[in-house]
């Protein structure tokens, strides 16, 4: 496992361990009995970040967990507007990051509509059965440090210098981890 691979596998881990332990208001979710799909969803959105980025978010996790935060309830008390909004100057950065994203999400809509997300894009569409991705990104991003954050807008930001799509990137890697899941388990039972 190279060094990327590493940062990737521990975030994921400490991830899961937060998620799975997220207290929801109608009791746990489906989705938190399922390690290896929360883990192969989570690690295809990690593949595309800088070494740094990653680094960064592993010690905003690591701090989390030191001092008894759960970042995951955080992100979605965030999508609920059940915490105060970050500074200003965050969320300046926030609502770039989010632009370029959901810019994305609708090129892939168009160039590949078998890709389309399972979420509506804009907060526009959010409703009380289905949040949309841009909701879903505010509200993670805004459990990042602000260093996460300017790194990660870095990355972005490459990613777009290169005419590239990270939607795109991490719903292609997702399809190749789950058909090799769905390879393994076929080959084993």
């Amino acid at each position: 496992m190279n060094r990327k691979e590493n940062l990737i596998s521990r975030i994921a881990e400490i991830e899961w361990n937060m998620f799975s332990t997220v207290k929801n208001r109608g009791g746990k979710a489906s989705c938190q009995e399922e390690p290896e799909t929360f883990k192969i969803i989570r690690t295809s959105n990690f593949v595309n970040w800088s070494p740094a980025t990653l680094e960064s978010y592993l010690q905003d996790l690591e701090e989390a967990k030191n001092t008894g935060r759960n970042l995951m309830t955080e992100k979605y008390a965030r999508m609920e507007g059940l915490l105060p909004p970050p500074d200003k100057e965050t969320l300046l950065l926030i609502n770039k990051i989010v632009a370029i994203e959901c810019g994305w999400l609708e090129e892939l809509a168009k160039k590949s509509p078998h890709l389309k997300p399972a979420r509506p894009i804009y907060s526009e569409d959010d409703s009380a059965w289905i949040t949309s991705s841009e909701t879903y990104a505010r509200g993670e991003l805004a459990t990042y440090s602000r260093r996460t954050i300017e790194l990660y807008h870095e990355d972005l930001l490459d990613i777009k210098s290169k005419n590239l799509n990270r939607i795109e990137i991490i719903f292609n890697t997702m399809l190749e981890k789950f058909r090799n899941e769905a390879g393994v388990q076929e080959a084993s039972g």
